[in-house]
C-alpha cells in the first residue's frame, strides 16, 4: 500500500530511491534534478517520513520487492539491520575514496559486515570572529585546539576586551545538549552512558565549570550562534552547521570555521550521518550498487553539498565557485572527521520517543553543576539513576562511542 502511493507514476525499469533525507517539496526536486541528475539508470527519488520507513520496508518485502536503495539517518539504519543486505563488495569504494575510518567502522552496525554506505553528513564546529585570533594562546592551532586552550583563549579575551566573547547554544530551542552529550563527555570519558558518572567525567564537569567563567552570560538566551556571532556579542561559538551558516554566508572574510576542540580521550565530534543501503529484497542489486557508486563520486558529493547543504563524507577538493560560507564549513567539516585524534559519537540510537528525556538529563546536569554550583559527584549520582531508566524503559542497547552491550547499556 504504501509504496503505490508513493511510487506511483514510476516507470517500471526505474531504481527506486526510499529516503527520509530531502523531504519538502523544493529540496526532493533538487534531489532529482541535480543530485541525481547524471545517475547511471532512472532513478524514482522516493521522499519518506522516518516513523513509516520500517513501514515501507515491511510492506515492499511482503509484497512488490520493488526497493532498490534506501538513504537515512545511522539512527534509522541501525533499527533495520535484518531488512537490509551486506555491501561488503563496496569496502573498497568506501576506503578509495577517502571516507574516515571511523564514519566507516559505523556502517557495519556493530556487525562484520557494510550493511551501509556512508552518503553525506552534517554536523557541528567551531566558529569565531577573526579579530579573536589575536587572543589565542601561544603555540595553539585553530585545527588542533584542546578544551584547555579554548578556555585559555576565552581568558585572554576577557582580559583584553573586558567581555566575556565564547558563546554556546545554551537558550531554550538552543542544541547544548548535543554539545553536552556528543563533543565535551566523550571527549573527556572516551564514552557517554557507560562513563557518564565516572571520575573523568567528574573532572570534566569541574573543568567546564571554571571554563564556564569566561562564557557569555547570555548564552542561556541563545539558540542560534550566528545571531550573537553576526551582531558581535560573541567572538567565538559552537553550533550545528545550519545554525551557523548565515553568519559564514553574509561575512564570510570576517570569520573563521575550525573543528571542535579535543580533550584528553580524543577529539569528540557528532556527525549527522546519512546512509545508503540495499534492502534485502531489492529487485537489482548490481544496479543499486552503481547508484552508490555514483552518489560517492566526487561530483556528486559537490552537487549534493550545493544542493542539500549536506557535507561530503569523501575526500574532495572543494570548487572555487563553491558559496564562501559553504566553503568555510565545509573546510571546518573535513578538518574535524579527519582528525588523527577523531571520536566520533553518533545521536543516541534505540530511544525513541524517550530522546527528549535523555537530553534533558544532560540539560538538568549542566544546569545544576555549572549554573548551581552543585556539587558535582552527587548530581551526577542523582541524575545518572534517571539516565538508567529512560535506558531501561527504551530497552536501548549502548551506542558509539560506548562499547556494545549485551541487551540494555548501563551507566557503570
Amino acid at each position: 500500500m504504501f509504496l503505490g502511493l508513493a511510487a506511483a507514476g514510476a516507470r517500471a525499469d526505474d531504481l527506486t530511491f526510499l529516503s527520509t533525507q530531502m523531504r519538502p517539496l523544493e529540496e526532493a526536486t533538487k534531489a532529482r534534478t541535480l543530485i541525481l541528475k547524471g545517475a547511471p539508470m532512472p532513478v524514482t527519488y522516493v521522499p519518506e517520513e522516518p516513523p513509516q520507513l520500517p513501514i515501507h520496508l515491511q510492506a515492499d518485502e511482503q509484497g512488490a520487492h520493488s526497493i532498490g536503495l534506501v538513504g537515512a539517518l545511522h539512527g534509522e539504519l541501525a533499527p533495520l539491520a535484518a531488512m537490509l543486505q551486506p555491501i561488503d563488495q563496496e569496502s573498497a569504494l568506501v576506503s578509495q575514496r577517502g571516507v574516515p575510518d571511523d564514519i566507516a567502522k559505523l556502517a557495519r552496525l556493530g556487525t562484520e559486515h557494510l550493511m551501509y554506505v556512508p552518503w553525506m553528513q552534517a554536523t557541528y564546529i567551531m566558529a569565531a570572529n577573526k579579530k579573536a585570533l589575536q587572543y589565542l594562546p601561544k603555540g595553539a592551532n585553530l585545527n588542533t585546539l584542546t578544551y584547555a586552550q579554548l578556555g585559555e583563549w576565552a581568558e585572554n579575551a576577557e582580559k583584553a576586551t573586558g567581555q566575556r566573547v565564547l558563546g554556546f547554544p545554551a537558550g531554550p530551542t538552543g542544541l547544548m545538549a548535543r554539545f553536552l552529550e556528543g563533543y565535551l563527555l566523550p571527549s573527556f570519558t572516551g564514552g557517554v552512558v557507560t562513563q557518564y558518572r565516572s571520575a573523568d567525567a567528574v573532572a570534566m564537569w569541574e573543568a567546564y565549570k571554571a571554563l564556564w567563567k569566561h562564557v557569555n552570560p547570555n548564552s542561556t538566551n541563545f539558540n542560534f550562534m550566528q545571531e550573537p556571532l553576526l551582531a558581535g556579542d560573541v567572538l567565538i561559538a559552537w553550533d550545528h552547521v545550519a545554525r551557523l551558516q548565515n553568519a559564514f554566508r553574509n561575512k564570510p572574510d570576517d570569520f573563521v570555521a575550525f573543528p571542535a576542540p579535543a580533550g584528553p580521550k580524543g577529539r569528540a565530534f557528532m556527525p549527522v550521518l546519512v546512509g545508503v543501503a540495499v534492502p534485502t529484497t531489492a529487485p537489482d542489486k548490481a544496479a543499486s550498487l552503481k547508484l552508490i557508486d555514483y552518489l560517492l563520486t566526487p561530483e556528486t558529493q559537490i552537487a549534493t553539498l550545493r544542493a542539500s547543504s549536506f557535507f561530503p563524507v569523501v575526500k574532495v577538493a572543494l570548487p572555487d565557485d563553491l558559496d564562501a560560507g559553504l566553503k568555510l564549513e565545509a573546510g571546518a567539516v573535513q578538518q574535524q572527521q579527519n582528525a588523527h585524534d577523531a571520536l566520533p559519537t553518533l545521536l543516541p540510537v534505540g530511544l525513541g520517543s524517550h530522546g527528549g528525556e535523555f537530553d534533558k538529563i544532560f540539560l538538568d546536569t549542566f544546569q545544576r553543576v555549572v549554573l548551581r554550583d552543585q556539587a558535582v559527584k552527587q548530581v551526577l549520582d542523582r541524575e545518572a539513576e534517571d539516565m538508567q531508566r529512560v535506558l531501561d524503559t527504551a530497552k536501548a542497547p549502548c551506542w558509539t562511542p560506548d562499547p556494545v552491550s549485551q541487551g540494555t547499556c548501563q551507566v557503570k
